[in-house]
């Protein structure tokens, strides 16, 4: 029982220092300092596509992505709402809660745009955990993770970053 009082503390001390290391957003949804994202191991790519309203991402890079399921399902995840394994939703460690990302698998080259509503992954290497359906819809829910490309499409307004965080 004392052991697991400490794992609940640790992670909330890890919680707050990665809340510490993300990027201040600006209402007119520019990232002060850094271009996103400030994972070392996450590349950033000079991909052109443009995002459903027709503009450039706001920043994409690589990383490795894996999936979480029926052991979070109905629990709450950091932006206060109810994990649903079948929803179009992602856990990363520090863009704002609320943002939009475009997740494309690097294989097979089939993507899905998904809300962050979560922090994680806390596996080293993995720099993005998505629901069980989007890793079903992006065809790595069998293997357990993938290479994919993130585009990151649109930042929350103020008031959700306030709300979120």
């Amino acid at each position: 029982m004392m052991t697991r009082k400490f794992s609940v503390v640790g992670s909330v001390f890890l919680g707050l220092g990665l809340l510490g290391l993300t990027p201040a957003v600006h209402r007119a949804g520019t990232v002060a300092g850094s271009p996103l994202p400030t994972s070392g191991s996450e590349t950033p790519s000079q991909h052109t596509q443009k995002t459903p309203s027709g503009s450039k991402p706001i920043a994409a890079w690589h990383c490795t992505a894996s999936w979480y399921g029926e052991d979070f399902d109905g629990l709450t995840t950091a932006a206060g709402e109810t994990y649903d394994m079948y929803g179009a939703t992602a856990a990363h460690p520090t863009l704002p809660l609320g943002s939009i990302v475009r997740v494309t698998n690097s294989k097979n080259h089939r993507s899905q745009i998904v809300r962050i509503n979560d922090r994680g992954p806390y596996v080293n290497g993995r720099e993005l955990d998505v629901s069980y359906q989007v890793a079903r819809n992006l065809g790595f829910d069998q293997h357990g993770t993938a290479r994919v490309q993130v585009e990151l499409l649109q930042l929350p307004s103020h008031s959700a970053v306030s709300h979120g965080n």
